[in-house]
């Protein structure tokens, strides 16, 4: 069937009854009361057709792995021989077919090691329910009788942190009770060294709301907190998988568990009887709300996939309340535990409603990002030389993936040495290879040359050429006494951030080497050596020029119009100008420069931050007049050669905004993209992504700042402006570093209202 989510999770019920009485449990104590019609136990015919099923559905869907949780009731009381094997039934299964996870969620009461060997010798993990120390245990987890059972689970706890059983641990569960210290319940679960805590929010619905001993409608969030922040100072000694999935969602990754996020469940049910169920916190509900009419005799994995309570939990963003997806924490809360939404309304029972839990999930995401938004806000954000080393990092790696892609080149090989060993020289090649590595271009070229491989053309000779150049203009610019051979055609050397060199007539090939001279350079081409450089005078010699913008403390910036991977903006690039073109154009950009200097100072200053290459693009201003960010590194640049200084200099404050916002969507995470998502914007037709919407914010607010200044406004830009900010604001997309970027264009919006 099309459009199915595979089940990767299988809960298979080994026994359908307890030894403890725990007045919280969801299976015996809450609506759903099927239990006392099934079996005890599961039957060899249930676990021999739930193996060969699962072992159906993952050769269908090409399931790498598979989970089986062995549950109940207390799956222990199923015995070692009847666990035994399920153990052996589904490894038999699943071999050749699929990866296979066994675990067991146990009271851990019957825990010895006959059942360890049993789980070691089948890589069974166990996970134990435990709600913290012995007074808030006993609060709910007791026999029938009123018998503490908290001795026996920490000796279960003891017995399985040891060795040869310490490989087997793979956490606590606890579920919250309000009543109980939470200091106390974390101490005491720290203490026993688990490698995860999961903190569970007990089950509850509007019809059935949980226990507020203060009435208040947050107090499980303020005792979550309290949790948090005393994990926040014991160094976060254990994995906390609630804690850690919100902080993931706050930095635009997925949830780390089903009661958050919007991530479509994968989970189905096996009943002792062979019943197929959906998600057990169901029973919470109501009589009969997680079956599906399906069994594991008669009915596939696919066709309870296909079932509308099934569906309706993968969904995402559309299977959650219209209050939810309004609410700018849906997409870390994810709308709560499905369970937890259900209301009995006058047309039945229905799941299209907040949670229950809905006040205390909102204080607790917000609570949550709140104390931790300064260590979660990416550094790129707010520290330019951050984002520049990790611009750099981003190129060597992506230099590196495509190193790994040209094995058995020898002409690659050798550059790729030769590199190596300009970065081993010292300071002065470490800075050379850096100024290289650096180049806008270089990221243009190493871009193409792997798309060429991921479509399956070859790299070509084209790929080592480059990287020869790159090799030779680091041992040039570092003075390094390092042999650079380049191999060239059509009678040109192109070498990156210094110039090309003209040896011979269109058509020609060859090889030059190429040495520092101390003053300049030089090339030995066959027999003869030239010289040529900044002294030489060598008119086969085109230096990469430069323009130095006027004021204090600004850094030369190359006017690149040479470099054959320069087109990579959306109209061409101009051929190499001449010497009175060239002139021209940085008259033209002084006076542009001055201009947004004058009109717009803390705007042209962010504008300076890390520009370090302009391209002369063909043409003049477009309908805008806007600058172009190409498909390039950070500091490169395209402006219109024919556009005057107005338009310069609106071209450069643009252009340097697209850059600046895409150099740091390259390396830090704004927004996630696993939803839908779409917004009204106040500058185009229809809604559009939350990328979309930041980026043109992003660029808006300086454009108009800039008009305003000269002069120039546009009626009604600053509303626009505004409402662009407050839907940005709700966005449930942006992270922690996204909602930074939309407070920090909200106080630079304050220009645009001057």
């Amino acid at each position: 069937m099309t459009g199915l989510i595979a089940f990767r999770e299988i809960v298979l019920k080994v026994h359908s009854r307890c030894d403890l009485a725990c007045d919280h449990c969801y299976v015996y104590e809450h609506a759903d009361q099927s239990w006392r019609a099934r079996p005890k136990v599961i039957s060899p015919e249930v676990i021999s057709h739930t193996a060969s099923r699962l072992a159906e559905h993952a050769r269908d869907h090409a399931l790498p792995s598979v989970t089986v949780i062995l549950h109940g009731g207390e799956p222990l009381l199923a015995g070692t021989a009847r666990l035994r094997l399920v153990c052996e039934e589904f490894t038999r299964a699943l071999a050749g077919t699929a990866g296979l996870d066994l675990r067991i969620h146990t009271n851990g009461l019957q825990l010895d090691r006959r059942y360890l060997d049993l789980f070691a010798e089948f890589g069974v993990r166990v996970g134990i329910s435990l709600d913290g120390d012995r007074a808030a245990n006993d609060r709910h987890r007791r026999f029938a009788d009123g018998r503490s059972s908290h001795p026996l689970v920490l000796a279960a706890v003891a017995l399985l942190r040891s060795e040869p059983y310490r490989h087997l641990y793979q956490g606590l569960l606890c579920t919250v009770d309000v009543a109980n210290d939470p200091v106390a319940v974390l101490d005491a679960l720290v203490e026993l060294q688990p490698p995860r805590v999961d903190f569970l929010l007990p089950h509850a619905t509007w019809e059935a709301p949980p226990v507020r001993p203060d009435g208040a409608p947050d107090a499980y969030a303020r005792w979550l907190l309290r949790v948090f922040d005393h994990w926040e100072r014991l160094g976060r000694p254990v994995s906390v998988r609630l804690f850690e999935s919100l902080l993931s969602t706050l930095r635009g990754g997925p949830s780390l568990t089903e009661s958050l996020g919007l991530a479509p469940t994968d989970l189905v049910v096996v009943e002792t009887d062979g019943t197929l169920e959906q998600v057990d916190s169901l029973k919470s509900a109501y009589e009969g709300a997680a079956a599906t009419g399906f069994d594991v005799f008669a009915h596939s994995f696919d066709e309870v996939a296909a079932h509308p309570g099934v569906r309706a939990r993968q969904l995402g963003l559309d299977g959650v309340s219209d209050t939810c997806r309004r609410c700018p924490v849906v997409r870390s809360c994810g709308g709560g535990l499905y369970t937890h939404r259900y209301r009995a309304d006058p047309d039945g029972g229905s799941f299209d409603h907040p949670s229950v839990y809905c006040t205390d999930l909102r204080e607790l995401v917000d609570g949550v990002e709140g104390r931790t938004a300064s260590r979660q806000t990416a550094p790129e954000l707010t520290d330019p030389a951050e984002l520049a080393r990790s611009q750099e990092q981003l190129t060597r790696v992506l230099l590196a993936r495509l190193n790994a892609d040209r094995t058995g080149d020898p002409e690659w090989a050798r550059s790729w040495e030769l590199l190596a060993r300009v970065e081993r020289a010292g300071d002065a090649g470490a800075k050379a290879l850096e100024a290289v590595l650096d180049h806008p271009f270089t990221r243009t070229w190493v871009l193409e040359a792997l798309d060429a491989g991921r479509d399956g053309r070859p790299h070509g000779p084209e790929a080592a050429r480059r990287l020869a150049a790159l090799a030779a203009a680091a041992v040039l610019r570092g003075g390094l006494d390092l042999p650079a051979e380049v191999p060239y055609r059509d009678g040109e050397v192109y070498l990156p951030t210094l110039g090309l060199l003209r040896l011979g007539e269109p058509g020609t090939r060859g090889r030059a080497a190429l040495r520092s001279t101390g003053t300049g350079y030089a090339v030995r081409d066959g027999r003869a050596e030239h010289r040529f450089g900044p002294a030489a005078g060598d008119a086969r010699w085109l230096p990469v020029r430069s323009w130095s913008p006027p004021g204090p403390d600004t850094a030369p910036v190359a006017l690149e119009d040479l470099d054959p991977y320069r087109n990579c903006f959306a109209r061409p690039p101009r051929l190499r100008l001449g010497a009175g073109e060239a002139g021209q154009w940085r008259v033209r950009l002084d006076a542009a420069w001055t201009l947004l200097h004058t009109a717009v100072p803390e705007f042209a200053r962010a504008a300076a931050a890390g520009l370090t290459t302009l391209t002369p693009l063909a043409g003049g201003p477009r309908a805008h007049g806007w600058g172009e960010a190409g498909r390039h590194g950070p500091g490169a640049l395209g402006v219109p050669y024919g556009a005057g200084v107005r338009e310069t200099a609106l071209a450069l404050l643009t252009g340097r905004r697209r850059a600046r916002l895409r150099a740091l969507t390259e390396v830090a995470d704004l927004y996630a993209l696993d939803g839908q998502w779409q917004h009204p914007s106040p500058w185009r037709e229809r809604p559009v992504p939350v990328s979309r919407l930041l980026a043109d914010v992003h660029e808006r607010v300086a454009v108009e700042a800039y008009r305003r200044a000269t002069a120039a406004a546009e009626p009604g830009a600053a509303d626009r402006i505004q409402r662009a900010l407050d839907r940005l604001a709700g966005a449930a997309e942006l992270t922690t570093t996204g909602k930074r970027l939309v407070a920090e264009l909200r106080w630079e919006s304050k220009a645009v209202d001057a």
